[in-house]
């Protein structure tokens, strides 16, 4: 039977492996040297009482810390004080100087006599090794492995450190330690041990000051007007007093939630990313599931320090709540899944399928519905401005002539367009010639419309008005199969333009997905996008290509430059996760997981939904087959939320996607004689054989009208003489 010890500072039970043998005592938690006294036996309701139990309780040692799979496990010296636990690299032992012969701390672990001697004589000379991670006990929280005796975990809001000791004994005093530190600062401390003197609850009388002036002789008219210079101080001050405490009640009251995010996020078994069902133990020979937990605390990622006000106005950024006039289409609901599938799909192997197609375009090879996501390459385009309220706060700032923000924001609108590809390793349906897509979001400000122009080679050309600002293009995509990889090159120029003339043109970088024979799937972006602007700013950015033993992944680094060619500001982030910038040029190489203080955020990732399926679409990018009621007949016949494999590919009607598909595709055969035989396109035109598809203008005037007498029935039944013809 598994016996409990109550901890005598407070009451929190901790599991020893060594209570299962009654016949053996328990270890004892003490260390082979140690500096300190005994703790006092004196109540813990005290400030002061606690602060020096806090002093008294400090501990430290060398505990090993797992970083990733190319490191392994590391020595890390760690320190426990005043309920923080911070630990720092050792470079060589004798670099051990973080403590001298006066410190009060207990030191848990093995270290000898001479090394401690070594350590000591060092500290007058050497430098103190610098902290790389800190944990504040009292938003984390911590438990014992159930596979390994010698290993715990300690979780706090945005990772998980995987220690381990040298001995059993070592783990059980190291527990002991940070019990006795988090009941020392317990969660209820923000709950109770603070008030605050509300600002309706002073108060001033003039009493005693009128009564002064009038027994020195002054006249009335005088007394008054001190009297309302003094009430008019008052009144100044009671103002400011009030703003303070607001600010100062706000602030707690974000520590507050944050606590309990973290003790919710924490509770033992329950790991904060990944949730109850797929949390397992992990131990020396790591499973799938651990490997992941292993790869989510890089030591590239340890020091993230930010500003606070970013975290408690971020909210604000990803949520829209900065685009004006958005009130009146609260009542509009998108949803927020896709449908539950009607049938269970087989799976097919990609291999088997493209390995006769090494080194050809993909986009003329046909694969399976298996293979597809179910929305087409035209929704594809709209899922660049998932983020346009960049593009409504660039056209403010640069109404109010700050021109640096402006491209700072465009270049933040360029790399979000990035983010929604993520884990998503299947392919978008290829639109037939003269396909169309509309998306009408008011709730955004934005119309968007794009239209297939081009079938050999494939051009998609889009439009979209915005709050003050136009963005379009055109995009030709040029796959390649490289036995491993798949190599994709968008070939186009995107153009941005404000309503005051100023103008931006970009052209996507480099785009590969990996491991297509062996190995888990991934995409990655690569190459430099030069964003180039016809007034004072102009912009640089590079994607870093991801190596096999890259732990910090996904880097995005560049500048703004003036036409002078002086560097305005520094752009870094990641293009899954955020973009910061820093003004000036005093930042070179900074990196992503520690931006630097003055670093402020451009753009943030908006949260994955929680309704997860195997394509990992974006909650914007599930709206974008949605049909709405009403829309269906409003729709022209081109659009592609009437495309019938596509729709019964949402729908989990895999059987019924690949018949329609197969149809489709036979159908997809007369394209080419279509467009050799004169065809143009419907609302796009070129402006000239090297320039871009442009919105001709009238779609939105005809969809008001539902005139549609010129868009053919593209996705209905043609005969086997049609299809002759055309071949």
């Amino acid at each position: 039977m598994r016996v409990k010890e109550l901890h005598p500072l407070c009451c929190i039970t901790l599991e020893s492996p060594h209570a299962l043998d009654d016949n053996k005592p328990p270890p004892q938690p003490v260390t082979n040297l140690t500096r300190s006294r005994s703790l006092p036996a004196t109540s813990l309701t005290g400030g002061s009482n606690r602060r020096s139990l806090a002093s008294a309780g400090s501990v430290a040692g060398i505990l090993y810390k797992w970083t990733n799979f190319s490191k392994g496990w590391r020595s890390r010296y760690f320190l426990l004080r005043d309920g923080i636990l911070s630990y720092s690299k050792i470079r060589r032992p004798e670099n051990l100087n973080l403590l001298s012969s006066s410190d009060d701390v207990r030191l848990i672990g093995n270290i000898s006599a001479d090394r401690l001697s070594r350590m000591d004589s060092c500290s007058g000379r050497r430098k103190q090794e610098k902290s790389v991670g800190i944990v504040h006990l009292k938003v984390s929280s911590f438990r014992e492995s159930k596979s390994d005796e010698r290993k715990f975990y300690i979780f706090t809001a945005t990772k998980t450190l995987h220690l381990r000791t040298d001995s059993i004994s070592d783990r059980a005093a190291w527990l002991q330690a940070l019990a006795s530190a988090k009941c020392i600062f317990p969660l209820r401390s923000l709950n109770g041990d603070f008030s605050f003197t509300s600002p309706k609850d002073l108060s001033i009388s003039t009493e005693r000051l009128k009564k002064r002036l009038q027994e020195a002789g002054m006249n009335e008219n005088l007394v008054k007007d001190c009297e309302q210079i003094m009430l008019s101080e008052f009144s100044e001050m009671h103002g400011q007093i009030k703003l303070l405490h607001d600010e100062r009640t706000n602030l707690f009251d974000a520590l507050r939630q944050l606590e309990e995010a973290n003790l919710e996020a924490g509770a033992p078994g329950i790991h904060s990313s990944l949730g109850r069902g797929k949390y397992s133990e992990c131990s020396t020979t790591a499973s799938s599931d651990d490997k992941q937990e292993f790869e989510d605390v890089s030591e590239e990622d340890e020091p993230s320090f930010h500003d606070t006000k970013e975290y408690f106005n971020e909210p604000n950024i990803g949520s829209g709540s900065n685009l004006p006039n958005n009130s009146g289409y609260a009542d509009i609901k998108r949803r927020t899944k896709l449908p539950d599938p009607a049938e269970k799909e087989k799976a097919v192997s990609l291999w088997s399928m493209i390995k006769d197609n090494v080194g050809k375009d993909l986009t003329r090879v046909c694969l399976p519905v298996y293979f597809n996501e179910p929305i087409s390459s035209l929704q594809k385009c709209f899922e660049d401005l998932e983020y346009s309220y960049l593009l409504d706060r660039a056209y403010e700032h640069g109404k109010s002539g700050n021109g640096l923000l402006r491209a700072l924001n465009v270049a933040a609108f360029a790399v979000s367009g990035y983010a929604s590809t993520e884990g998503r390793h299947c392919k978008p349906f290829n639109p037939l010639l003269g396909e169309t897509y509309e998306a009408d979001f008011p709730e955004k400000g934005i119309r968007f419309f794009s239209e297939k122009v081009s079938h050999h080679p494939t051009v998609i050309a889009n439009h979209c008005e915005g709050k003050g600002w136009k963005f379009w293009g055109d995009t030709n995509l040029r796959s390649k199969f490289w036995g491993r990889s798949i190599q994709v090159e968008p070939v186009g120029v995107l153009t941005l333009e404000f309503d005051d003339g100023e103008v931006f043109q970009w052209s996507k970088v480099t785009s590969t997905i990996y491991n297509i024979i062996l190995g888990k799937l991934y995409c990655d972006h690569h190459g430099v996008m030069q964003i180039r602007g016809n007034r004072q700013y102009s912009c640089t950015l590079k994607f870093k290509e991801q190596s096999i033993l890259e732990r910090n992944p996904h880097q995005v680094n560049g500048f703004v430059e003036d036409v002078a060619g002086k560097k305005a500001a520094t752009v870094f982030g990641k293009w899954d996760d955020s973009l910061y910038y820093v003004a000036g040029d005093g930042v070179s190489k900074t990196k992503v997981s520690d931006p630097a203080s003055n670093a402020s955020l451009l753009w943030r990732r908006t949260k994955p939904p929680p309704n997860v399926t195997r394509y990992n679409l974006t909650s914007f990018a599930i709206t974008l087959n949605e049909l709405t009621p009403g829309l269906k007949e409003m729709l022209p016949p081109t659009d592609s939320r009437l495309r019938p494999d596509q729709r019964h590919l949402e729908n989990g009607e895999y059987e019924k996607a690949n018949l329609e598909k197969q149809r489709l595709e036979r159908r997809q055969r007369m394209s080419r004689q279509l467009q050799e035989s004169g065809w143009r396109p419907r609302w796009f035109e070129k402006q000239g054989e090297n320039e871009t598809f442009k919105y001709t203008g009238g779609y939105w005037e005809a969809r008001g009208h539902r005139k549609w007498d010129d868009c053919p029935n593209i996705f209905g039944e043609f005969t086997e003489e049609q299809l002759a013809d055309s071949a």
